[in-house]
């Protein structure tokens, strides 16, 4: 089987290997193992470094197709797109007509012209994975709406599998509630529940971006420590927002109790997660956050915003905290476990519990399914 994944995800290669952010790349590879050559179609930038939450595709029978990245942002981008986007659709179904199975990844600009694409090849077999927030009620970007209507569209879009994260009322019946994973069943190892004593540990695991909100997670902790509250909060990730932090921690004295330490590797995530009592994300789209389901899985409690498929992931705040975006709603919410030992052991062994029902192996076993289709 050629199997074809179309992307916006930015690329790096160095020497034979392609390289790009790690979460995505681990999922795709266990795609890979079961197909006999892989296409890929996306951007390939040679200024782009290879960081420490990058890895590599792993199959010996892998073309790369390298197309511009693009996006509407402005006049001159938009005008740039006009030149580029002929280019991308025509290496997209030129893919397509050598692929037995294309994989889309979506929602991003290259996941649109992809879902277009596609429509002019209604025989071969299909998959889309939407990372984002399927909720119908979402607001979202126009283009995103437009993958959402593509996809569910079945006269558009046949013989294909659309995987969402959530179980959502009145869908068309190829759009399927899927998962994403982190652990494999030999990771299930025991956890010893954390006591809310001494210094209370928060994490923060994500970009430094507006959509993450990483300034709301700092004033949060910066709150419950002037409530009288020993905690702290380490902020994993890095991005456009870093600098601004970083004058607002130091402006305000938090430098002892909040930290800064940019990107690291999935491995030091893993025992942040498994040494912390919380893992604050309050983003304002998500799609299946894989952090949320990593710090349950070692007993770190979520706190998280009231988007997407997360109340489903939290079971509406029984096995981790729904709070609004808002400092003094969060900060009673997280008080009222916080002032409750007992409440929040009960939380944590729940996410445990339930994070440890999505492994790579039953995600695998689920990837083979649709494979075999």
């Amino acid at each position: 089987m050629n199997f074809l994944i179309v992307t916006h995800v930015l690329h790096a290669k160095k020497a034979s290997n392609y390289f790009a952010y790690a979460p995505y790349v681990k999922e795709m590879n266990l795609w890979l193992k079961h197909v006999d050559s892989v296409t890929i179609v996306a951007p390939l930038l040679a200024s782009k470094e290879i960081s420490p939450i990058d890895i590599a595709y792993e199959h010996d029978q892998l073309e790369f197709k390298q197309i511009p990245a693009f996006n509407l942002l402005n006049i001159v981008a938009s005008i740039k797109t006009l030149f580029v986007l002929p280019i991308i659709f025509f290496k997209i179904v030129a893919a397509m007509r050598k692929a037995d199975h294309i994989h889309l990844r979506c929602p991003g600009n290259i996941g649109l012209v992809g879902c277009v694409a596609q429509i002019f090849f209604p025989s071969k077999t299909k998959t889309a994975k939407y990372a984002g927030n399927w909720d119908p009620k979402s607001k979202q970007p126009m283009t995103y709406r437009w993958q959402k209507k593509i996809l569910s569209n079945t006269f558009l879009t046949k013989n294909m599998n659309v995987l969402v994260y959530g179980d959502w009322k009145a869908q068309t019946k190829n759009i399927k509630s899927f998962f994403t994973a982190s652990y494999q069943n030999s990771d299930k190892k025991e956890v010893s529940l954390r006591r809310l004593e001494g210094t209370i540990k928060f994490s923060f695991v994500g970009s430094l971006s507006p959509g993450k909100r990483p300034l709301l997670s700092i004033q949060i902790v910066e709150a419950l420590r002037k409530h009288g509250h020993q905690v702290r909060l380490d902020m994993y990730g890095d991005g456009v927002l870093r600098s601004e932090l970083e004058t607002y921690l130091e402006k305000n004295q938090l430098a002892t109790y909040i930290k800064l330490h940019g990107n690291v590797t999935a491995a030091i995530i893993k025992e942040v997660h498994q040494n912390t009592h919380f893992m604050l994300l309050p983003s304002k789209s998500e799609g299946w956050p894989k952090v949320v389901a990593e710090a349950m899985f070692w007993g770190s409690l979520p706190i998280v915003t009231n988007i997407s498929c997360v109340p489903f992931m939290l079971d509406s705040g029984n096995r981790g905290i729904l709070i609004a975006p808002n400092v003094a709603s969060a900060v009673t919410s997280i008080e009222t476990v916080l002032n409750s030992p007992k409440k929040y052991e009960e939380m944590a062994e729940k996410a445990i519990n339930w994070s440890r029902n999505y492994t790579l192996d039953t995600f695998e076993s689920e990837i083979k399914k649709l494979l075999q289709q």
